[in-house]
């Protein structure tokens, strides 16, 4: 039959129906290269053949090659949601020994068809026997929303990103009618951006306390869940709960694990949670008015390109290490309760350029233990002069550095519109 049915390929090459029975027979008698060469040829010619892809993807699987078989079938998956592709990625899947992405696969599954049965991912795989398991529920996110005690007052220096915040967040708040009567909406979101340690979240929990507003603080270990669809709802719930406690501040750190760029997530269940996240910040089904959301990130080049159009996070700003007064200012505040003898602030302000907030800690701590050996001695503790911690700055080397080699590439390479002139603004480089 296969030697009739490759005589009349000669006489129609362009023939998908009986290419495509050809190419299930080379699968019948297990000669996949054979197969594979004939359902790459059908792709070719007509990219929508769906039958062919499986049986493609089937193919690559039968080869040992799962990583592409894996590529085909979320392609697929995208576009197109079946049973039989979600059974044949999570085999792949297993045979990668990916048994967390297996899992979501399985978990996938048993949403579309909860009668599926699989002896080999029983197995292998444990799901739970419901589709949902426990979520990020209305009771979970008031436990942990407050309004904070703390305002700008209490952050030393910074003026500049204060004065940003103030104009682009607070004053709208402040001239509710101005802003109605030209049709704008109050809320929105910004985007914190800097070196690690530098008081992202401390900013955000004061502009909360500024404009007297509740604060959730989200991790994103409250919202990834590794089973398909709990991390999209537990998205939901979060911004239902801000809605109904409004006016209300979302603060998400590390919101580039959240929101990175599609093109570099290989997962569909990666997409889902980036489309939600959008959907939430959009407001489709529900009114956003009086919700800022807050979000911050060491790396905002790998933030999604979309979550910056406007409605999003349109408002970019670079929180920079803290700068002479606020260094004075969290030293001052870092050795309050601590034994001292003639502190001069302003020479530690000057020898901690470039330091963060959490390295300007790191040298107290090293002070601290210098004296605590001399401490053992007689047991009486021993103050901290201007010399001890002068001489731990020397011992602690500034964490932004590495930072700003990065960050400086990005701002002179991939600057599109000028959105890190900051941080060549900081560096003192001109384009």
């Amino acid at each position: 039959m296969l030697e009739s049915l490759l005589e009349a390929l000669k006489q129609s090459p362009n023939n998908l129906p009986l290419k495509f029975q050809i190419a299930k027979l080379y699968m019948q008698n297990v000669q996949y290269e054979e197969a594979e060469k004939h359902l790459i040829e059908i792709i070719h010619i007509d990219s929508t053949h769906f039958d062919a892809k499986f049986e493609l993807a089937n193919c690559f699987y039968k080869q040992n090659k799962p990583a592409a078989a894996e590529i085909l079938l979320e392609e697929m998956i995208q576009q197109q949601k079946e049973v039989k592709y979600l059974v044949l990625l999570c085999y792949c899947q297993l045979q990668q020994n990916s048994l967390a992405d297996a899992q979501a696969s399985y978990q996938e599954i048993l949403i579309l068809d909860p009668s599926y049965r699989n002896e080999d991912f029983d197995a292998h795989l444990k799901v739970p026997s419901s589709a949902v398991e426990e979520e990020f529920t209305d009771d979970d996110a008031i436990s942990f929303m407050k309004k904070p005690d703390i305002g700008f007052k209490d952050i030393g220096g910074m003026d500049e990103v204060k004065k940003e915040i103030s104009l682009k967040i607070i004053k709208p708040l402040e001239h509710k009618e101005l802003y109605k009567a030209y049709g704008k909406k109050i809320g929105g979101g910004i985007l914190l951006y800097g070196p690690p340690g530098c008081g992202k979240t401390h900013l955000a929990k004061a502009t909360a306390g500024e404009i007297n507003a509740n604060f959730l603080n989200v991790g994103i270990n409250e919202i990834l869940d590794m089973w398909v669809g709990s991390s999209e709802r537990n998205l939901h719930q979060i911004f239902e709960t801000a809605r109904k406690n409004k006016p209300c501040v979302i603060f998400i750190d590390e919101v580039d694990a959240l929101g990175a760029n599609r093109n570099d997530v290989n997962k569909a269940a990666g997409r889902t949670v980036i489309n939600q996240f959008l959907a939430e910040l959009d407001g489709i089904d529900s009114e956003n008015d009086g919700i800022l959301i807050i979000g911050a990130t060491n790396a905002p080049w790998y933030l999604d390109p979309a979550f910056r159009r406007p409605g999003r996070f349109d408002r970019i700003i670079f929180v920079s290490p803290p700068d002479m007064e606020a260094r004075n200012a969290i030293f001052d505040i870092q050795l309050r309760d601590k034994p001292t003898e003639n502190i001069n602030y302003e020479t530690l302000a000057k020898n901690s350029k470039t330091f963060s907030g959490a390295d300007i800690k790191a040298v107290i701590d090293v002070a601290i233990e210098q004296k605590l050996e001399k401490a053992f001695l007689d047991g009486i503790p021993k103050p901290l002069t201007t010399k001890d911690l002068a001489a731990a700055i020397k011992k602690v080397k500034p964490s932004t550095k590495e930072w700003f080699s990065s960050a400086k590439n990005y701002a002179l390479y991939s600057n599109d519109g000028g959105l890190y002139d900051d941080i060549l603004s900081y560096l003192n480089i001109k384009k």
